[in-house]
């Protein structure tokens, strides 16, 4: 598990860098109309599920447990092809593919810093990423009608912060990779 992590810090670094861009853009363009926002997290969902799924397979050939990173990554895809191939399914759907999706990944998120936290320091930054997570997914399934832009500033300020939270967890990672024999 830790070598699927430690191994692969260079692609939580990416899925950190694809979340901040994602907060950043969300909030430099609040006016933004809904099929951009649709392409957005198409695009970064599928981006994370992808790189999910690239630190399973890596698992599954050292041997560790894989699973949840399977689950993500799958969780990641579906949610972002759905988005992506039926744009015209209104902010409110919109609004639960993203509740759920950030649920999922929340969990899933919080299960792997409880086995990291054996191993490293510092795991409860993913803990707190899977915290943050299921607070966006909540927050969103309980106010699906907020609105397009107030939809925006949500993500965008959950991919800000995800994706803080992941670059400092990758560039503890690295060092961590870096320091073993």
């Amino acid at each position: 598990m830790v070598e699927s992590w430690s191994g692969n810090w260079w692609a939580l670094a990416l899925r950190a860098a694809a979340a901040i861009l994602l907060g950043l853009l969300a909030f430099a363009i609040p006016g933004i109309t809904l099929a951009a926002i649709v392409l957005l997290f198409g695009v970064y969902a599928i981006v994370d599920g992808i790189f999910a799924l690239v630190a399973a397979v890596r698992g599954i050939r050292r041997h560790e447990r894989w699973g949840g990173m399977m689950l993500e990554g799958i969780a990641g895809l579906i949610a972002g092809v759905i988005v992506l191939f039926w744009p015209a399914i209104g902010a409110l759907t919109l609004a639960f593919i993203i509740a759920g999706w950030a649920l999922v990944t929340g969990v899933l998120e919080i299960t792997a810093a409880v086995q990291l936290r054996k191993v490293i320091k510092g795991e409860w930054m993913l803990l707190l990423a899977g915290v943050l997570s299921i607070a966006l997914g909540i927050l969103v399934a309980f106010f699906p009608a907020a609105g397009v832009v107030l939809l925006v500033w949500l993500v965008g300020a959950y991919a800000l912060a995800d994706g803080v939270v992941m670059l400092t967890l990758a560039t503890r990672l690295r060092r961590w990779t870096k320091a073993q024999p």
